[in-house]
Order: structure tokens, then sequence, then C-alpha cells
């Protein structure tokens, strides 16, 4: 797994067009994909935080927070963009935020409610893909000439396993 900042340190330009994505209104919205008790999927509309240093999400008491302390494996996708059909997704792990400075930060840039129970998680990526598909869209009705997808993807190293000693 790999933090936000790591990702944009191995890949800038795809790390761009997916934070891009992800703020194409202003502040973030995406669907995020956890995974119920029973192994099943549950999808959520979020707002993600994207900074230079993560990728966090405020998540309220509800079944997605209980999913996400349960068994943190995500997938967030971006929605999708009003004059195109790019997207973005990724995949990875929630860790809930404990570090008191970063939630006093990011609670205070993002004028976060005291008032609401609400936790901070920070969303390591695993796999990051962006996916472009022109100005005709994925279905182009009566556009021609038909433009390929773009499809660009990358995955966090894996950790190698440490060595036998003896």
């Amino acid at each position: 797994m790999a933090t936000w900042s790591d990702f944009v340190a191995a890949e800038p330009t795809l790390a761009a067009g997916i934070r891009a994505l992800l703020q194409q209104y202003g502040p973030g919205l995406a669907y995020l994909a956890t995974v119920r008790a029973d192994g099943g999927p549950r999808l959520h509309p979020v707002s993600p935080v994207v900074t230079d240093e993560g990728l966090y999400c405020f998540i309220v008491d509800s079944p997605k927070r209980r999913d996400l302390e349960r068994d943190g494996r995500y997938a967030l996708h971006s929605f999708p963009p009003e004059e195109s059909d790019d997207e973005a997704f990724l995949t990875g792990r929630a860790t809930r935020v404990r570090d008191p400075l970063v939630i006093a930060r990011l609670a205070e840039a993002l004028h976060a409610s005291p008032h609401v129970d609400w936790r901070l998680f920070e969303l390591s990526i695993e796999t990051a893909t962006l996916r472009t598909h022109g100005p005709a869209g994925a279905v182009p009705l009566a556009a021609l000439p038909i433009v390929a997808p773009l499809t660009r993807s990358w995955r966090a190293e894996l950790p190698r396993p440490l060595a036998a000693v003896g």
C-alpha cells in the first residue's frame, strides 16, 4: 500500500488526473465501496479530501464507518463528469487517523463540525486507474471517428518478504 504522497511521487501525472476528477465539482465527490459484515459490497457517496500529504474521508457514524472499522478494504470511484465519461478508480485500505494534530488541522481547514460524531480515515492506495474516453464519451452514438478510451493504471509495490536468517 502507498500513501497519496507516495502515489503522487511515483505517478504525478496520473495522480493529478485522478485528483482533478475527484475534485471536479469543487469539494471531493466520489462513490465509496466497502465490505459488509456478510462479505457483500456496500456503496456510498462520500466527499474525499485530497491534500499533498494524504487522501482522507470524514465518516459519520453509519454502516460504512462500521464496515471500514471492521474491514478497511475500500474502492473509490469518481462521480461522472458532465462533459465526458472519464473515470477515476482507487482501491486500498482505510485506516482511522489517530494523530490529533492531523485531525485538528483537517477539521479546521474543512470546517468539520465538532458537534457531529465523525471519524477521520486515511485511504492508502493499492491500485489507481484513470480512464479517459475523449470528447465523444464512452458510447458515441453519432460521433466519428470513434476514439478508443485511454486507460492508465498503477499498482503499489508489495513489500518484499524478509530473507530467512539461518
